[in-house]
């Protein structure tokens, strides 16, 4: 059961690593940077990720630290994919069919990785441990791809990764996913504006 009493969650705060608040940082650096679609942004992801693999890894969260070690490639695969004029990409809809195969994949894969997870008995939360992997590697191309629905899956993926972080203690990282819900939010509401306008930087 969580503990999110007022003298819990600062000693949390209090005991934060350096890491968790540099990662943490670096992450709101980039979502800031994404949103106004500035190649910049996946410099400062890349990192953040690479330093979250780590602090994942050690509270038992494996798919977890396997997923951000994921984004620290696919920033290299984003930075490159966006090129020079990243702000000059049109946004555009992916097609539902190819989201409803995502979508079910994602729940399939996750499943066997949780029963995998489950045997070794090192995971904290299997399933969601899994299922957030799935779905943020796929929401991670959407956002590489300049689709549109790539904010609709964080808005998900960050809800469920909050309460994860304060199963396990980590208030600092579960305080910058509030801020990716938030930014998720925002960067929806302004890629769709952008998409009405026909897809150009509104």
């Amino acid at each position: 059961m969580l503990d999110l009493s007022a003298e819990t969650l600062f000693k949390q705060v209090r005991s934060t690593s350096p890491e968790e608040w540099t990662a943490s940082g670096l992450g709101v650096v980039y979502v800031i940077l994404i949103m106004r679609r500035h190649r910049w942004g996946w410099v400062a992801g890349g990192l953040s990720s690479l330093i979250f693999t780590v602090v994942f890894g050690r509270q038992h969260l494996p798919m977890q630290a396997l997923l951000q070690f994921s984004y620290v490639v696919a920033s290299v695969y984003g930075w490159c994919h966006w090129g020079q004029v990243a702000e000059q990409q049109r946004i555009t809809l992916w097609r539902w069919k190819g989201h409803v195969v995502a979508v079910l994949l994602s729940v399939l894969a996750s499943l066997v990785l949780a029963w995998l997870l489950g045997r070794e008995g090192y995971s904290a939360w299997p399933f969601l441990d899994s299922l957030l992997f799935c779905l943020g590697m796929f929401a991670t191309w959407l956002v590489a791809r300049v689709y549109l629905e790539n904010w609709a899956y964080w808005i998900v993926i960050d809800g469920v990764s909050i309460f994860l972080c304060l199963s396990q203690g980590l208030v600092v990282p579960a305080l910058l996913f509030c801020i990716y819900l938030a930014v998720a939010a925002l960067g929806l509401r302004s890629w769709w504006h952008s998409y009405r306008a026909g897809g150009a930087p509104a």
